[in-house]
């Protein structure tokens, strides 16, 4: 196939709908194999599931435990498509400095191999199903809580819980799996309550303790 003929109009490849999300991102990898890939690339070689797979796609490093750095400089693409997807935005848009920053093809391959590797049983679990929870307003409920779930991976060493529930949720999009989305959704909820709770209770330990050292005698 020519490379004109495996474009459609602005130049954008026409992705294979029938390719699974896995195959998709080792096609990005093979792709970008010689000088990597810019974000508009890789948002050019998707089809109509470009948000479901561009959230997958940014979501997979950040599932590394105790990662500092990288969760940090993906959220912001992260919250800008979830919020797309929040106000029924069809198509993925982000500004023209995030596009063209471009990923290294050693972290193509890396992403590809970890797909490969470990979440290759994402596809062979999900199929269509629970559908009613997967489009629609459900997909605005899963982008107000993958927005949830971004505020909390870019938080110091909290990223790999709520990447998963980022991951869940893409999946299930992608695949029309409602299970998955509903999966995701409660864990990215989980965490988050389970945080909150952490915090509320070192603020009442830490008024508590001083209350108490008030009354100890001088």
């Amino acid at each position: 196939m020519t490379d004109a003929a495996s474009r459609g109009d602005g130049g954008r490849h026409q992705d294979d709908a029938g390719r699974g999300a896995i195959d998709m991102i080792i096609h990005l990898a093979r792709e970008g194999a010689a000088e990597g890939m810019t974000l508009r690339d890789i948002r050019d070689h998707l089809d109509e599931r470009g948000f479901g797979l561009m959230i997958l796609i940014l979501s997979i490093p950040c599932l590394v435990p105790a990662l500092y750095g990288v969760p940090q400089v993906l959220g912001v693409p992260l919250l800008l498509l979830a919020g797309q997807m929040l106000v029924g935005r069809q198509e993925p848009w982000l500004p023209a400095r995030v596009l063209d920053r471009r990923v290294p093809a050693s972290w193509l391959k890396r992403m590809a191999d970890f797909a490969d590797n470990r979440l290759r049983w994402t596809e062979r679990l999900s199929r269509a199903r629970l559908k009613a929870f997967a489009h629609g307003p459900a997909e605005q409920a899963a982008a107000f809580f993958m927005i949830v779930a971004t505020l909390t991976i870019v938080l110091p060493l909290t990223n790999t819980v709520p990447s998963v529930g980022l991951a869940l949720m893409a999946a299930g999009l992608i695949q029309r799996d409602g299970l998955f989305v509903l999966a995701g959704i409660a864990v990215a909820a989980g965490w988050a309550l389970f945080l909150g709770l952490m915090v509320t209770g070192v603020v009442l330990g830490a008024g508590w303790a001083a209350g108490f050292a008030g009354l100890l005698p001088g």
